[in-house]
């Protein structure tokens, strides 16, 4: 056999590829070295994931062109595996070049399957058995009434859920428990085994109360299309010291009981509503302490507005509605306003203006986390709301925040009390863990699997959870890194082989805050990267925030979020937030899952047969 002849092209790229092992090899052996400190579990996993950082350090674009030009692997699957795959393009590009290949240095790679298999045990050392039929694992998030509803839970098990999450920003250690003794009680009588996640609450930056607004109800009756009455509003008119109103009204009026007394079926009552205009009530039932009334006009009801009985005469004709709930306070924003951000918890109030119209004092409302405003200087953006409403700091000083708003709709956006706020440009100094959060670690290192930290941004951030954790010393849950922030973005890596400590450890990519701390238009980019990162460290991924959401809330999903949960089968878990129709989305999740397993394992398409290349050659052959 004729000895093939030197090729510059080839010479070219053993002398390129060889260039990128070793430098791997050699950052590999600086940023882990003995790895000491990494679980044993992990310690393969953590060279593979420098190895992976060396390697995409460089624009690969040119040497992937040139590489499939001669048939051979671009590289573009090394994640789990990339010394593996570097390899195997030197060894064949030495063959094709008529040699053998030199004996590699440093430490031997595990094989292509070693990877995948790492991944796959790590998965089920954190998130349980790999489901039948599935890859990808469900998580639920936990509403209230799963603490008072055993056949929820049980129904949430059989649908497919693998992991229940609870949110210890809501609830209590009672309901919590009561979840977990619901979980254990399903698994008996299913047969199956569920984890337990739960979610340290952090330190979430919020806005802070917003003044009532008035007390001030309004009712309408139902139209059709052309604007004729359906169904009129319901009045439910009772004592003031009466039980809780029927759901099915449509406005409660606290009335004098002496008033109720004399009143008939088929009264008429009229009255001049807080606009202005005279309104009337059809009295169809009367009850013990209550009467209902019907309006076929649009009305607003306000405490004080004088209810008079027609036809009726004596002290008991007239009665006065007493006091409503106020309305919810908001800030009502447009772009242009300004909005003060303060360091205290007085009520938010709306701006004021002059007879002119000028500005006399703005928009304000207070922070839950006022110690950040020492981290934010002029210009930095300002996003609230989960990014409804944007702005960007023009001074700070004593007052707090003052903050031009640059986005928001048309007509204006509402902000209320208890709203995220995010700070994307503010290297903030927050503390790992708040005082609640060590709190609620005494019932999570009893009684969770896993614990979510929020909000983790650095490696200090990571030893200090592993530490309090360790200090307890009741327990030793895995750890997961909820990614929310372009910090925690940008420091991934780094706390991944902090994580890497512990025997088990997962990442959480809460796209939610995450979209608007690095820009919604970077969120497929972001989300990307994470993934790639994370399967080269042989870490599962959880795939959270707004899976199937619109289904969950509402019953009827939209087709982006039916492709978005499809994309969640490259992650490990994929995550279900709570709603009225979340075991519809548990089931619908679980078939969508059960069918992209034929099609797609991480980045790797699966060329099952395809029905229309059958039909299409059938029709085709004579």
């Amino acid at each position: 056999m004729k000895k093939p002849e030197a090729s510059p092209v080839l010479d070219a790229l053993i002398e390129e590829v060889g260039g990128l092992r070793a430098a791997l090899v050699e950052l590999a052996d600086k940023a882990v070295g003995s790895a000491e400190a990494i679980h044993p579990h992990y310690r393969d996993s953590a060279r593979n994931l420098v190895h992976y950082l060396s390697l995409r350090q460089h624009d690969l674009r040119p040497l992937q062109a040139r590489l499939a030009e001669l048939g051979l692997s671009s590289l573009g699957r090394s994640e789990p595996h990339v010394l593996a795959s570097v390899d195997a393009v030197l060894g064949v590009l030495h063959r094709l070049a008529g040699r053998e290949a030199p004996a590699p240095a440093g430490p031997a790679p595990f094989g292509f399957e070693a990877g995948t298999h790492l991944l796959t045990g790590h998965t089920e050392a954190l998130l349980g058995e790999t489901p039948v039929g599935r890859n990808v694992r469900i998580m639920v998030t936990m509403p209230g009434e799963a603490a008072f509803d055993y056949q929820l839970v049980h129904d949430l098990l059989a649908g497919g859920m693998n992991c229940m999450r609870i949110n210890c920003a809501h609830d209590e250690p009672g309901a919590w428990l009561r979840m977990i003794e619901h979980l254990r009680r399903a698994e008996q009588a299913l047969k199956r085994r569920c984890k337990v996640l739960m979610d340290l609450a952090g330190p979430k930056l919020r806005t802070g109360p917003v003044a009532p607004g008035p007390q001030v109800k309004k009712v309408r009756p139902q139209r059709d299309a052309f604007g004729r009455v359906t169904a009129p509003a319901r009045l439910w008119l009772h004592a003031s010291e009466a039980a809780e109103p029927p759901s099915e009204a449509d406005a409660s009026l606290p009335v004098a009981e002496d008033w109720l007394r004399h009143l008939a079926e088929g009264d008429r009552v009229v009255f001049e509503d807080a606009g202005g205009r005279t309104r009337r009530l059809e009295i169809v039932e009367i009850g013990p302490g209550y009467a209902w009334g019907l309006c076929a006009n649009t009305a607003y009801l306000a405490p004080g507005t004088v209810l008079r009985r027609e036809g009726g005469h004596g002290k008991h004709r007239e009665t006065r509605v007493g006091e409503l709930p106020a309305q919810e306070g908001s800030l009502l924003l447009h772009q242009g306003d300004l909005l003060l951000l303060t360091p205290d918890d007085e009520p938010g109030e709306a701006a004021t203006h002059d007879r002119a119209g000028r500005l006399l004092t703005p928009a304000h409302i207070g922070c839950t986390l006022p110690q950040v405003f020492a981290d934010v200087r002029a210009g930095d953006s300002v996003w609230l709301d989960d990014g409804r409403i944007g702005g960007t700091v023009e001074k700070v000083n004593r007052a707090g925040l003052h903050v031009r708003i640059a986005r928001a709709r048309q007509r204006g956006e509402k902000l209320r009390a208890d709203k995220g706020i995010n700070l994307p440009d503010s290297p903030l100094q927050l503390p790992a863990l708040t005082e609640q959060d060590r709190d609620d670690l005494r019932f999570i290192v009893e009684h969770a699997d896993m614990v979510a930290m929020s909000f983790a941004n650095s490696v200090e951030d990571v030893e200090a959870l592993t530490a309090e954790i360790a200090r307890l010393g009741r327990g030793t849950p895995a750890i997961v890194l909820k990614i929310e922030t372009r910090r925690g973005f940008d420091h991934l890596p780094s706390m991944l082989l902090a994580a890497m400590r512990s025997a088990a450890c997962g990442v959480m990519i809460a796209r939610g805050d995450l979209a608007v701390e690095c820009g919604y238009e970077r969120l497929a980019e972001v989300q990307e990267e994470m993934l790639w990162i994370c399967e080269a460290a042989h870490v599962p991924v959880i795939w959270a925030t707004q899976v199937l959401e619109t289904l969950a809330k509402e019953g009827i999903p939209s087709r982006a979020e039916i492709t978005d949960a499809a994309m969640g089968h490259r992650a490990e878990c994929v995550m279900l937030n709570k709603g009225p129709h979340i075991l519809r989305a548990v089931q619908t999740l679980d078939d969508i899952l059960h069918r992209m397993r034929r099609h797609q394992d991480k980045k790797r398409p699966m060329l099952r047969q395809l029905h229309l290349a059958s039909a299409f050659t059938a029709a085709a052959s004579p």
